[in-house]
């Protein structure tokens, strides 16, 4: 799910036509892009701060006035006096072959003159802006817990009860991934002892390769889809695109090991009347 490219296209100035901005604007929706349109006779404060609250990638400015001059300049600079020059911007309109080096000078990246195709313009900014990586408003919570694939519960179980004095807290099968999980309390987190019920379990195959031992660690996180849909974007390669049913009513997905140099990573969000609790 790659993140869309975002276009603000703007008329700064007193320009009162917006007819080419309009079809350039439809154009590159056609060529999958969001578009946001500000409308006619925009200030250049009011373009950047619409740009920035909008989180585009590339601004469009159309000028018939003869006022490019000015008005471009001036939303560069005020794009980086609010460390937003990572913005792409674009301009177009009646504007003299002589003008276009200066305002290329001025950090306006490219000019389209009247007559330029569309798809070029979409070519263009596809090639040359910079793709925003997505982050978190919030970090994980905390360490849900760290599964461990072991052979047999029954085997495993005194070692942890018995000789590191943790308390069993319950067992649970889980049919999609055949397995039987004991959850064991470790101060808030937990210790989640994976029995395979099949050959054909994952933690079975992880035993038969790597042997019993640590299997993944799990994050306790708000907003599961918004998370996979991000880190899809930033190029986090994922083992499960869309959460699933873990344990306990919890949704979960994994991140692909390679993702943290061999890691496995789950992601867990449980629901309300049991956060904190307990997931596959």
């Amino acid at each position: 799910m790659e993140r869309k490219i975002r276009v603000l296209v703007a008329k700064p100035g007193l320009d009162g036509h917006d007819r080419g901005a309009l079809v350039v604007a439809q154009a590159l929706r056609d060529e999958g892009m969001e578009v946001v349109y500000t409308g006619l006779r925009q200030t250049p404060a009011q373009i950047v701060s619409a740009a920035i609250q909008e989180d585009v990638d590339c601004i469009g400015l159309s000028c018939l006035s003869g006022a490019h001059n000015e008005l471009f300049p001036e939303v560069a600079r005020l794009l980086q006096e609010q460390g937003a020059d990572d913005i792409l911007i674009v301009g177009g309109g009646v504007i003299p072959q002589e003008d276009i080096p200066f305002l290329k000078s001025q950090g306006i990246s490219e000019i389209f003159t009247p007559g330029t195709p569309t798809s070029v313009t979409a070519d263009y900014i596809r090639a040359n802006v910079k793709r925003k990586a997505m982050s978190f408003v919030q970090p994980p919570k905390k360490m849900a817990h760290i599964g461990i694939a072991v052979r047999s519960l029954e085997a495993a179980l005194p070692f942890y009860t018995q000789q590191l004095g943790l308390s069993l807290l319950g067992t649970e099968e889980v049919a999609s991934e055949q397995v039987k999980i004991a959850f064991l309390a470790v101060g808030e987190s937990r210790f989640e002892l994976l029995e395979p019920l099949s050959d054909e379990s994952p933690i079975a195959k992880f035993i038969d390769k790597r042997g019993e031992g640590i299997h993944h660690i799990a994050l306790d996180v708000d907003d599961i889809h918004a998370r996979l849909e991000r880190l899809s974007a930033n190029g986090v390669p994922l083992i499960h695109e869309t959460p699933k049913e873990g344990a306990h009513g919890a949704q979960i997905a994994f991140l692909h090991p390679k993702a943290a140099g061999g890691v496995l990573f789950e992601l867990c969000q449980y629901p309300a009347e049991k956060v904190g609790g307990n997931s596959e």
